[in-house]
Formats: structure tokens, C-alpha cells, sequence
């Protein structure tokens, strides 16, 4: 007995119903379980990258196991799941496993072995969700075409996405969250039971047996690069705009976005926007991959949309080829276990080996390249065509010119030692790479050979020079660190660059310039006020703790017989400023000072009780926040690290979120005394101080009072009405944003 059009409406409605709340639980549960292990592991950039690797394997043994599931008949595969689902039920409701990291423990390590004990059976469970559902709507629809619920389990991934930063997390605390996303899973149970009804009793009716001819090796590893290089495109747009571009808040958010829409267009059903977005998308990237490398550091938002917009079209171009080399449904599995191969590697290489091998994000230009060779492409015009197609000279000749036009406007930007070839003459170069770019569009090799020059003319070439010159740049996994000499008078001054953000200045020249301290940490600013008044409180054997190393700047506060400790999570950091000596703050104000390695709040938590007298919090890498230094509770950790009459500093500068209603409300909450200096010298020339606004806590009036009969600009902090103050249970960022 065949369905009516209404059976069949319903039996679509529930697949996709199915599909969008896996993938939608599969996205939601990522961000959350980061948010719940912060506290425990700290925020440092392996621990994040260590996470990302996690979730990939267990995506790709997911898929692996639906692929391997298509082998017996649809009853018993419902059979299977659904035991599967119930046996990872028993990880409910979803939360980290009681077991804490000792002081030397590795992320690398540690972070795997804790996600996959916390979360490991239920995100395996849930990832299997959308090749399998595919694979049983086209049995049950009498052989279907399951692709364009691909499309819904990606706009289900992007709500679940989005959904946390924008709603889960302001509105609820963790553990609301997690009982949340539990019953999310009990719901998903329940919808696999109804769509399993709908399979076919017996093998007669098993529409997706694998009766297609296998794909052959080039075609896989076709699918694995298509979906490789979008997949490390967009982390490496991540990368790139935060370390080159902007540092914004929730801005992790968008690529992963915009990468999961491109599955949406690019699997839907209809294909007029798909195609139009492929059939443009080789001008797209090579005019804004050429605008990109720019850098346009003047116009930083800008730079970020064009970053975006690209990102998004090479996502669909490539994912559309994908979609249009589709096999058939009864070798889905198959098809999806490959394109989950290829995002893993792809996040592998822009995760963990580019930060590993490169010192700049090259990443970025490379997988530019890669889009550019894999992009499909057609011919704009018929002239043109008839050109690269030809046999014989003609061909090889338009080629030559190509080239030789490419490598003289190229080495006429990068030799010019006049300057004729200026920043104003980029807007003639860029007329001329979109000149050859329109006459080769459709011709692969000649194609390439524009991306290339236009990569390497708007930018690549200064950053090879960096990486030509010993010791100018480091890579980290904590973002890219530039050191700048720039010439003057009495010996000029060395800059630290991290990204677009100035990590530290040293004047040069005699001892007494390299002894003073600079930027953020000028003598008349918050932290420097209370470094000058340290001997004075607390005698001539203060302990001092500084949180961030930086350059080492706050170090020539030291004085004879006080004990100073710092915290630094990056390794590279301490060589720019102990090893390598192209900063000497350390050498000459403290050496051989004493550093902890690894994420603050974990190594304090280690330390002895009443250990400090003063501590200065600078542990902001640009304008992130690492919000599990600004809870309740890890405020408690410094009240407990710190004498009862000890200082705690901390800087809360950023363009973008104003932290001051964190601090005070964790005051208030604390029985802290909150003051706040907005420090704005009378000229940045003198000693480089830069603009910053600190705020000094104490429990003991006496220490603020001091600070406050030096300088009135100190002022008491008065918690916003309504505020809460962070927990590691509760936090948000969105009711501080700056112009909200």
C-alpha cells in the first residue's frame, strides 16, 4: 500500500526534525563543554586546540561507524543506534568527570584523556546522527534523495552554534545548560524511535543497498580535499583575523558560521544560489585574496568582512563540487566518512602543524592557493577560450606574457627602494592583477600563476621578509610575536608586537632608557602607582606577583630584596624576554627571575596561602578576555594567594567589552575595597606610556588609601545595578559590549 502525499510530508517532517536537533545538540554541546572545563584547565590555546582534536575524531569515528552500520539491513541498524544511544545515556546529564591535572600535566595529553571520559560516548552517539538518518529516509521514502537534509543538519549545526553565545549562555548557568542539552538527548532518543518505525521490514525492501560502482581512489581523495580546504580555511580565517585584523569578542563564532551555512546552499535543493555563488567565486578569491594580504590595518573591520566574504565563498565553490560529485545514496556513508576525513585533517593542519611549522600564519595564503586550484571555473569569455584552448604557440605565448607581467609589477613593489611604488600606486597594481584575472578565469595553470602574484604582491612578500630576518618573528600557539627596532633619537626604541596589539616597548640607547618602564606600565599608571608604593607597605621584603610576562617591563619596579615571581603561559614569551636578549628589562632589573610556566590560575591554585603581598593581573592576550580569571571564584583564589592586607592590580583595557562591572561586582561579592585609574599621560611620546585603565582591590582600607593620597584620579567602583558577578558556573560578555 503506497503513502499518501500527507504520510509522506509527515514521514520528511520527522527526518528532518531528527536531523536538526542532532546537529543542532552536536554544536551546542561544543561550546558548552569548553565553557565547563575553563575553570579547571585554564584558557590557554592547547587546551582549546587539544579540544578541537578531540571533536574531530570523534566526529570521524562517528561517521566510520554510520559507514560501517549501511553493512546490515535497516531494522537492525536501527536496532544497533538506538542501543548505542541508551548505553551513552548513561553519561547523562552531560558535565566533566570529578578529576583534576596536577601542575605539570600536559594539555596535549590531559585534555583528550578528560573530554573523552566526559563527553566521549555521547558526542560519538550524537555525531553518527547525520549520515545514518540519511541513509534511513532514503529507505523508508522508497529511495529518496537523502542530500538535501545534509542542508538541514548544517542550518541545524549553525542554530546550535549561535545559540549558545547569543542565548544559552547569558541565560543560564552551567548546569541549567547542562540539563538542558540532557533532555535535548532524551528528545533526540525519542525521534530516532519514530523515524525507525518508518524502515522497511525486511531486506526485499532495502532501497539503499550498495549496488553503485565503488569510488575509486582519485575520487576519494578528491572529497577529501574539497572538504579539506574549507574546513582549515575556516579556522585559519579565525587565526588570521584575530592575530593580523581585529581581536573582537565572539568572533570564533562567524567563520564557523558562515562554514556551516555553505553546507546549506551548497547541498539545498535549489541550486540557483549555489551556482551563482561557484560561478563567481575564482574572481572572489583572487581580487580579495589580493585585497586580504593587503592587510588594510587602517580600516580593521573592513579587512574583516572581505576575510569573511571569502572564507564563505570558497566554502560553497568547493562544497558545491562536492555536492555535484556526490555518489549515489546507497554509498552516502561512504562519501560523508570521506568529507569527515578531510575537515579533520584540514583542522589539523591549521590547528596544531602551522602554528608548529610556520611563523606567520601562512596557512592562510596556502589554503587561498589550494581553493584557487580546486575552484570550478569557466571561461568569461568565448576570445578567451579560444585562446588557452589553442594548440600550438599561441597559447604558450599568452602564458609567457602573463608571467612576465605578474613578475614585474611584483618585483617593482618588492625592489622599489624609492618608494615610487608606494602604498598610493596599490590601487594601479590592483587594476592590473584584475586585468589578468578577467582574461584567465577558466584556465587553470594561468589562473594560479595571477593568485599567486597577487598574494605575494599585496602582502606576502613583507611577511617573508620578517621570516627572512633572524629573530624578528615567533609563532606560538598563542599567536604571532613581531619585534620592531624603530629608529630615533638616543637609540630609538624595540617593539613587541603580538598580532596588531603592541606587547611591549623598550627605549634603547643608555642603561637608564632600557630601565625604563613604558606603554601600559608607565610610572603614572595604575600598576606603576602601585609598584612605587610597594616598599612603603609593605617593607623591603615585599612579594610581588605579576601574571603575564610580556617583555619583563614591570620588572625595573623591583628593588633590592623583594621577591617577584611570575605567571606566563607561553614559553615563547620568556624567550623573547630572558633568552633571546633583544629585550633587556629582565637582565638588567631582575635576573634569573623566578617564572611559573602555564595557565595563571591553575598554578596559583597550587600556591601557598598568604604567599603575595601584591599581585598585577595582565594576563590579556589583545582584547580577549580569559573569563576564567575574572569569576567569583578564581577572585577567591587571589584573596587566598594574597596577604589580608595585599593589593591585587588588575588591567582592564579593551577596546571592545567594558570589564569594569566584573571587577566591581566581584568585589562587592568578595568584601573587596575597588578603586579605578583611567590613566591618560599628556603625551605618548614621553617614555611611550600608553593610555590604560587599572583597577587596585584590597581588603584592607590601608593600601587603597595610600594609592588614593598620591593620585585623586583614583576613584571607587560602583557595581552596576542588576550585575552579577561572573561565576564558573555563569558568564557572559554580551551585556558588556562597548556601543550595545
Amino acid at each position: 500500500m503506497s503513502e499518501t502525499p500527507l504520510m509522506a510530508r509527515w514521514c520528511r517532517t520527522m527526518f528532518v526534525a531528527t536531523i536538526l536537533t542532532g546537529s543542532f545538540l552536536l554544536f551546542l554541546v561544543q561550546p558548552m563543554v569548553a565553557r565547563m572545563a575553563l575553570p579547571r584547565l585554564g584558557g590557554a590555546p592547547a587546551v582549546w586546540n587539544s579540544a578541537m582534536l578531540v571533536y574531530q575524531a570523534l566526529l570521524l569515528a562517528g561517521y566510520a561507524y554510520a559507514h560501517w552500520l549501511g553493512r546490515v539491513r535497516p531494522r537492525a541498524q536501527a536496532a544497533i543506534h538506538l542501543g548505542v544511544l541508551i548505553v551513552a545515556a548513561l553519561w547523562l546529564p552531560i558535565g566533566l568527570v570529578a578529576m583534576a591535572p596536577s601542575a605539570e600535566a600536559q594539555p596535549a595529553l590531559w585534555v583528550p584523556w578528560l573530554l573523552g571520559l566526559s563527553i566521549g560516548p555521547l558526542f560519538f552517539a550524537v555525531s553518527a546522527q547525520a549520515p545514518l538518518i540519511q541513509r534511513w529516509f532514503s529507505a523508508a521514502s522508497g529511495g529518496g534523495d537523502p542530500y538535501a537534509l545534509y542542508a538541514a543538519s548544517n542550518l541545524g549545526s549553525f542554530a546550535g552554534l549561535i545559540a549558545y553565545p547569543l542565548l544559552v549562555e547569558p541565560l543560564m548557568a552551567v548546569h541549567g545548560q547542562s540539563l538542558l542539552w540532557s533532555g535535548g538527548y532524551l528528545l533526540l532518543i525519542m525521534l530516532v524511535l519514530a523515524c525507525a518505525t518508518r524502515l522497511p521490514r525486511t531486506a526485499a525492501v532495502d532501497h539503499v543497498a550498495a549496488t553503485s560502482p565503488p569510488p575509486g581512489a582519485k575520487r576519494i581523495a578528491h572529497w577529501i580535499a574539497l572538504a579539506l580546504v574549507p574546513s582549515g580555511m575556516m579556522l585559519a580565517t579565525s587565526t588570521y583575523i584575530s592575530t593580523d585584523i581585529v581581536a573582537m569578542p565572539l568572533l570564533w563564532v562567524i567563520p564557523l558560521g558562515l562554514y556551516l551555512l555553505s553546507f546549506s546552499v551548497a547541498f539545498a535543493n535549489d541550486r540557483w544560489l549555489a551556482d551563482l555563488l561557484t560561478r563567481i567565486a575564482p574572481i572572489t578569491i583572487l581580487l580579495f585574496g589580493g585585497i586580504i594580504m593587503g592587510g588594510m590595518n587602517e580600516r580593521p573591520f573592513f579587512s574583516a568582512a572581505i576575510a569573511l566574504v571569502l572564507l564563505f565563498m570558497i566554502s560553497v565553490a568547493l562544497h558545491t563540487a562536492l555536492y555535484r560529485k556526490r555518489p549515489a545514496p546507497d554509498r552516502l556513508t561512504g562519501f560523508y566518512l570521506a568529507m569527515s576525513a578531510g575537515g579533520a585533517l584540514g583542522g589539523v593542519f591549521a590547528a596544531l602543524v602551522a602554528p608548529v611549522v610556520f611563523d606567520w600564519t601562512y596557512e592562510y595564503p596556502l589554503l587561498i592557493l589550494a581553493a584557487g586550484a580546486l575552484v570550478p571555473q569557466m571561461y568569461l569569455l568565448g576570445q578567451f577560450r579560444n585562446i588557452w584552448m589553442a594548440k600550438g604557440r599561441t597559447r604558450w605565448i599568452a602564458l609567457a606574457a602573463i608571467t612576465v607581467v605578474v613578475a614585474v609589477v611584483a618585483g617593482l613593489r618588492i625592489t622599489d627602494p624609492s618608494a615610487v611604488f608606494d602604498e598610493s600606486r596599490q590601487g594601479l597594481d590592483f587594476l592590473v592583477i584584475a586585468a589578468l584575472g578577467f582574461a584567465v578565469i577558466g584556465a587553470r595553470l594561468p589562473y594560479m600563476i595571477v593568485l599567486a602574484g597577487s598574494l605575494v604582491l599585496f602582502g606576502g612578500y613583507r611577511a617573508l621578509e620578517l621570516s627572512i630576518d633572524p629573530g624578528a618573528r615567533v609563532r606560538s600557539y598563542f599567536g604571532v610575536y613581531t619585534v620592531r627596532d624603530e629608529p630615533g633619537p638616543n637609540g630609538g626604541l624595540r617593539e613587541l608586537d603580538h598580532g596588531t596589539t603592541v606587547h611591549g616597548i623598550q627605549l634603547r640607547g643608555s642603561p637608564g632608557r632600557e630601565r625604563t618602564p613604558t606603554t601600559y606600565y608607565a610610572a603614572g599608571s595604575g600598576v606603576g602607582q602601585a609598584m612605587q608604593a610597594a616598599p612603603a607597605l609593605y617593607g623591603p621584603r615585599a612579594r610581588i606577583g605579576v601574571v603575564g610576562l610580556g617583555t619583563g617591563t614591570l620588572s625595573c619596579y623591583a628593588r633590592p630584596g623583594q621577591r617577584w615571581r611570575f605567571y606566563e603561559i607561553d614559553p615563547a614569551v620568556v624567550r623573547i624576554a630572558r633568552d633571546t636578549g633583544q629585550f633587556t628589562y629582565l637582565s638588567r632589573c631582575l635576573p634569573n627571575p623566578e617564572i611559573r610556566m602555564g595557565d595563571a590560575r591553575v598554578a596559583l591554585a597550587h600556591d601557598a596561602s598568604n604567599s603575595l603581598d601584591l599581585l598585577a593581573l595582565d594576563a590579556f592576550s589583545s582584547d580577549s578576555v580569559p573569563m576564567h580569571l575574572m569569576t567569583r571564584e578564581a577572585f577567591a583564589t587571589y584573596g587566598r594567594v594574597l596577604a589580608r592586607d595585599g593589593l591585587l592590580l588588575v588591567h582592564i583595557s579593551n577596546r571592545f567589552i567594558d570589564l569594569e562591572p566584573v571587577i566591581a561586582a566581584a568585589a562587592r561579592e568578595g568584601g573587596w575595597i575597588a578603586v579605578g585609574l583611567k590613566y591618560r599621560p599628556s603625551s605618548l611620546l614621553v617614555d611611550r606610556a600608553s593610555a590604560s585603565d587599572w583597577v587596585a582591590l584590597s581588603r584592607d582600607p590601608r593600601g587603597i588609601a595610600a594609592l588614593r593620597a598620591k593620585d585623586l584620579d583614583w576613584t571607587v567602583l560602583t557595581p552596576r545595578e542588576g550585575f552579577a558577578a561572573w561565576t564558573d558556573d555563569y558568564s557572559t560578555i554580551l551585556p558588556l559590549l562597548k556601543g550595545f
